[in-house]
């Protein structure tokens, strides 16, 4: 069976690039977004379009089974689910901050409390999620915390099953991502491909893409843009 990844929170942007990244090594795809979206013309392949929102765990949980009863157990999960807006301290309502933190951290913790175990009995896999904010803004406050609290989750589940031969980690984005600039969602979609296949005794817990310099032109492994 070939090589299968599954990407929750899919949009043009970051979750595109990372569907086409491993659209480019032979990986089957399945994409979890709330609306309907197709990324298929873009990444060049078959992709197993679901639809669920983070926040609704039965939802959530039915849609990583379908996509794991269409291509087993997959070999990478990647968690991009994110809300991003402008919140200073006393602007969103304590209702709004759960909304925020429901996606931004629960869904990671949904998502990796249904997969993470079977990619453990099977030992090997690898379990990537979004993070950003490496200094937290109080003009963004809800994404500041629930960055925290991805890194803090990141760090938690790599304790409980890195002996069990899955490698979880984070990417951590540090600025704005556009197009043609230095926060390319191209170049940063290589971190999650460096990532995985890095050695077991070389496995790091957080990559950074700082802008300073661009993954598509340094690495030489098979594949790279």
């Amino acid at each position: 069976m070939a090589k299968a990844a599954v990407i929750v929170g899919i949009g043009p942007g970051l979750g595109t690039a990372v569907a086409r990244r491993f659209a480019r090594e032979g990986f089957s795809l399945a994409v979890i977004a709330r609306g309907r979206r197709t990324v298929e013309a873009a990444a060049g392949v078959p992709v197993l379009s679901l639809t669920a929102d983070a926040t609704d765990e039965p939802a959530l949980h039915a849609a990583l089974d379908t996509a794991v009863d269409r291509f087993g157990v997959p070999d990478v999960v990647v968690y991009n689910a994110a809300i991003i807006q402008a919140d200073a301290p006393g602007e969103l309502s304590a209702h709004g901050h759960l909304d925020a933190w429901a996606v931004n951290v629960v869904g990671a913790v949904s998502t990796a409390a249904r997969l993470l175990p079977a990619m453990a009995e099977r030992g090997s896999g690898t379990f990537l999620i979004t993070g950003g904010m490496p200094e937290p803004k109080p003009d963004y406050l809800s994404l500041s915390l629930g960055k925290a609290g991805v890194r803090a989750l990141a760090s938690a589940l790599d304790t409980r099953y890195r002996p069990d031969g899955v490698h979880v980690g984070s990417v951590t984005v540090h600025g704005p991502i556009a197009p043609g600039t230095a926060f390319d969602p191209d170049d940063i979609a290589e971190h999650y491909w460096r990532l995985h296949t890095e050695e077991p005794g070389s496995w790091r817990l957080e990559a950074h893409h700082t802008g300073q310099w661009s993954p598509s032109s340094s690495l030489s492994s098979p594949g790279s843009r």
